[in-house]
């Protein structure tokens, strides 16, 4: 399993890394070394006929599955459906889900786990243009 590393922080951001996703193996979570208070995050990984080894649900949290890299089948209750790199997959509260990787390399992904219904405001309803000197 890959270790998150603490690259830099300030008073307004955190920026960590779990490394390169090339090779990743294992399953990562970051919201402690990140300090987020709004979702968690983790990158997983699934070697070639591997499937997650326990369906789970959540009680207040939605997830996000984003697919990196290979490809596989997916499980909603008793739902089953291809899923492939550039995939996302949204899974409400209390309902069984599950993975598995079909393909011949390795499934990489990120969840988002975040509390179900809490979004407000997000993309330009939540944003403003600001003026800054560019630095970059």
């Amino acid at each position: 399993m890959s270790e998150v590393k603490v690259l830099n922080s300030g008073e307004k951001f955190s920026h960590v890394s779990v490394g390169s996703l090339k090779g990743f193996e294992g399953k990562q979570f970051v919201k402690d070394a990140t300090g987020a208070t709004s979702c968690e995050i983790s990158f997983g990984s699934l070697p070639t006929g591997a499937a997650v080894p326990f369906f789970h649900s959540h009680k207040d949290n939605e997830e996000n599955y984003i697919i990196l890299s290979g490809a596989g089948k997916f499980q909603v209750n008793d739902d089953v459906f291809d899923i492939a790199e550039g995939s996302v997959i949204k899974v409400s509260t209390n309902c069984d889900r599950n993975l598995k990787c079909t393909s011949a390399e390795p499934m990489v992904y990120i969840c988002i786990q975040a509390k179900e219904g809490s979004l407000g405001g997000y993309t330009m309803t939540d944003a403003e243009v600001t003026e800054r000197e560019n630095k970059l």
